[in-house]
C-alpha cells in the first residue's frame, strides 16, 4: 500500500496486494465516502454501454473476498463526473483490487491511520526471501509487499574437474549460509536436482537452528524463470500463510496458558478487556476482524490499547485460531500485570 495523499479527512491510497485489501476492510466503516475511477453501464436508447466515470459513494456495505482478491464497496452515488452520465442516488459498487487507486473521506481514528501507515511500511519490507541455486550459482530474491526485488548472486568458483572441487563447493555453501543468516525473514531455498539437498545437509551440520526458518522446494532452473515457477505453484503463499498461522498459534497458546494457570494475566470478553485497557494493562490485544468491523466498543478499545503502548493482533474470523478466539467473545488480551 502507498499513501498518495493525506489532507484533512481525505486519504488517497494505491493498493499493491491482497493484504492491503484486508487492512482496508478493517479500517473502512459504513457511512464513509469512497471515491474512485470506475465503469458504469449507461443506456443510450436501447443500447447499453460501459462508460468510464469518477464516482463518490456513501458506503453501505463492505465485502472482502480473499478468493477473488477483491474488496467490494456498495453504496449510493453522491457525486460524480461526467455529470450528464452520473445518476445521483443510484447504487453502485466500487471494486478495489491490487493496482487500484482509491480515496476515502471520513473522520479517521488514530488506530486506523496508524494501521494504514503500518501497511505502507510492510509494502517496503521483505516478507520473505528466496534463493534459487544450482552447482554454478545462487540467485537471491526479496519478496516485498509490492513485488519481487532481485538481490545478489553468488557464484561457485569450482568446476567438477577441479582437484579442490569439494572444498570450493563447501566455500560456496558457506557464503550462501552467511547471506541467509544475515536476514531475519524466512527463506525458500529451491533449485533443480539434488544440489539444494546438499546445501540442506551442510546447513544442518554447520548451523542447525537456521534450518528452522528455511523451506526447501524444487524448481526447474536457478534463474528468474525458476522464481516465476515458484510463484505460479503457490510456494510463497504457502509459506506466508504458515507464518501467519504460527503467529496466531503462539498468541493463542500464551493466552490459554495464562488462563489455565489462573494467574490473571489473560482476560477476555469486551467488558474485561475494556477495563484492562483503561488501566493501561494490555500488552497484547487479540481481536477477530469481524468484531473490529462491526463493534464501536471494540474500536474504542483499540484506540486505548494503542494510546498506552500495547500491541494489536487482528485474527481472521475464517482461520482456525480466529474461531477459537471467537469462543471467547472474539476479543482477548495478554496483560503486562495481573489485574
Amino acid at each position: 500500500m502507498k499513501i498518495l495523499r493525506i489532507e484533512n479527512d481525505l486519504i488517497k491510497l494505491s493498493i499493491d496486494n491482497v493484504e492491503d485489501l484486508w487492512h482496508l476492510s478493517n479500517v473502512i466503516d459504513e457511512g464513509d465516502i469512497a471515491e474512485a475511477s470506475t465503469f458504469r453501464t449507461v443506456k443510450f436508447g436501447e443500447k447499453e454501454e460501459k462508460k468510464p466515470m469518477f464516482i463518490s459513494i456513501k458506503i453501505e456495505k463492505i465485502e472482502f473476498s480473499e478468493l477473488s482478491n477483491r474488496l467490494r464497496l456498495l453504496g449510493k452515488i453522491i457525486h460524480g463526473t461526467p455529470e450528464d452520465l452520473v445518476q445521483i442516488g443510484k447504487y453502485h459498487t466500487i471494486e478495489v483490487s491490487p493496482g487500484s487507486k482509491i480515496s476515502f473521506i471520513k473522520k479517521w481514528k488514530e488506530f486506523q491511520i496508524k494501521r494504514i501507515k503500518q501497511a505502507e511500511k510492510e509494502t517496503k519490507r521483505a516478507k520473505l526471501r528466496i534463493v534459487v541455486l544450482d552447482d554454478e550459482h545462487a540467485l537471491f530474491v526479496e519478496v516485498l509487499g509490492s513485488g519481487i526485488r532481485y538481490g545478489i548472486e553468488i557464484r561457485n568458483s569450482g568446476s567438477k574437474n577441479d582437484e579442490k572441487y569439494e572444498e570450493k563447493v563447501k566455500q560456496f555453501f558457506g557464503e550462501i549460509t552467511k547471506e541467509i543468516e544475515s536476514h531475519d525473514e524466512k527463506y525458500i531455498v529451491a533449485g533443480p536436482g539434488f544440489f539444494k539437498d546438499n546445501l540442506k545437509g551442510f546447513i544442518k551440520e554447520k548451523s542447525p537452528k537456521l534450518i528452522e526458518r528455511i523451506i526447501f522446494e524444487s524448481c526447474s532452473y536457478a534463474e528468474p524463470s525458476g522464481i516465476d515457477e515458484l510463484l505460479k505453484k503457490g510456494a510463497l503463499e504457502k509459506v506466508l500463510e504458515q507464518e501467519r498461522v504460527q503467529q496466531e498459534a503462539t498468541l493463542i497458546e500464551e493466552f490459554m496458558v495464562n488462563l489455565s494457570k489462573d494467574n490473571n494475566l489473560s482476560v477476555y470478553g469486551a467488558e474485561q478487556v475494556k477495563q484492562a485497557a483503561e488501566y493501561k494493562a494490555i500488552k497484547k490485544l487479540l481481536i477477530i476482524d469481524s468484531l473490529l468491523r462491526n463493534s464501536k466498543d471494540a474500536q474504542k478499545i483499540l484506540e486505548l490499547v494503542e494510546r498506552f503502548g500495547g500491541k494489536i493482533f487482528i485474527f481472521s474470523s475464517k482461520s482456525d485460531y480466529g474461531s477459537r478466539l471467537n469462543g471467547f467473545g472474539g476479543i482477548g488480551a495478554i496483560l503486562k500485570f495481573a489485574m
